[in-house]
């Protein structure tokens, strides 16, 4: 009898990170007598109360898995959503300030959702050439990518062989998986606030596992939900 081959089940590669990238729960509405708070530059809004709901759903979700380590951004709607699961595993998010949110020049504090909601010329520019830095003062590509490139290779080096959690920003978790697959820049914007998308950092490579995972959510997610920031 000849020997069989079957197909597996994806294994991770020996020494590689699995990062769980979470983007956070909904924040707060933006309003113009109400602007977000600055945090080094970056509006820094906290939860909307379904974003609490979402934090603790994602908490649920992932409360029974092998997680080594919980790592947030210098933003509190980070560490907000992450306080759930954090409570659950009984340890303490790691701030990595390099995987915060693209930086929005002149649109921070709220006014990128006002400009698209306004149908401004600026914002339909930023969407047909996905850059980010047609906003005045704005990230471009290049930078964004120095710094989150940055961060996930020191967590990376931090944890060869086990599961972490990232609770990061939507234009984050874009960003990543288009560097990572080759796609345009903007293909993954759009992910839902407290989604998980999944990868896995090998030598120099990031092998794509899963992007928008939501099953959890349902109920909690509306209009809007996967906006851009």
């Amino acid at each position: 009898m000849s020997q069989e081959y079957r197909q597996h089940s994806f294994k991770r590669p020996p020494g590689a990170t699995e990062i769980l990238l979470v983007r956070h729960g909904e924040s707060r509405a933006a309003s113009e007598d109400n602007p977000f708070p600055l945090v080094d530059g970056q509006g820094d809004p906290e939860l909307h109360p379904n974003g609490w709901e979402q934090a603790r759903r994602v908490g649920e979700r992932l409360k029974s898995e092998p997680i080594d380590a919980v790592y947030v951004t210098n933003l509190r709607r980070t560490h907000e959503t992450a306080e759930p699961l954090c409570k659950h595993l009984n340890i303490n998010p790691i701030v990595e300030p390099d995987l915060r949110e693209v930086h929005l020049g002149e649109w921070e504090g709220g006014l990128l959702r006002m400009k698209a909601a306004q149908e401004d010329p600026i914002y339909h520019q930023m969407r047909i050439q996905q850059r980010w830095d047609v906003i005045p003062g704005a990230e471009g590509w290049d930078a964004v990518n120095k710094r989150v490139s940055a961060g996930l290779a020191r967590i990376k080096a931090a944890h060869p062989d086990q599961l972490v959690v990232a609770v990061v920003h939507g234009g984050i978790v874009a960003h990543i998986l288009a560097h990572a697959s080759g796609a345009r820049a903007f293909a993954f914007q759009g992910a839902d606030n407290g989604s998980i998308s999944h990868i896995v950092l090998m030598d120099d490579q990031i092998i794509v596992r899963r992007f928008n995972d939501v099953s959890h959510l349902l109920g909690t997610l509306h209009d809007g939900s996967g906006g851009m920031t």
